[in-house]
C-alpha cells in the first residue's frame, strides 16, 4: 500500500524535478501541501499530487491546441 502523504523529495522524484523546485511549487500555492510536526515539515497528499498531474496534462493539451506546431 502506498503512503497517503509524500515527502517533498518523494514528489520531486515522482515529477523528475529538483527538491527546491517542488518546495517553490508548494510555497507558491501551485501544489497543495500541509505542514506537520513541531518542525513544520511539508507533506503532499498523494491524491493532491495526482490531481496536480491531471491538471498539468489538461493545461498542456490546451496549450498545444492553441499553439500548433508549424513546419
Amino acid at each position: 500500500m502506498e503512503p497517503r502523504f509524500l515527502l517533498l523529495s518523494d514528489v520531486a522524484a515522482e515529477l523528475n524535478v529538483s527538491d527546491s523546485q517542488v518546495y517553490h511549487m508548494v510555497r507558491s500555492g501551485e501544489l497543495p501541501a500541509i505542514k506537520i510536526g513541531g518542525r513544520g515539515q511539508w507533506r503532499v497528499e498523494r491524491a493532491k499530487l495526482e490531481q496536480y498531474i491531471d491538471q498539468k496534462h489538461a493545461e498542456t493539451a490546451a496549450w498545444v491546441q492553441e499553439n500548433p506546431l508549424i513546419e
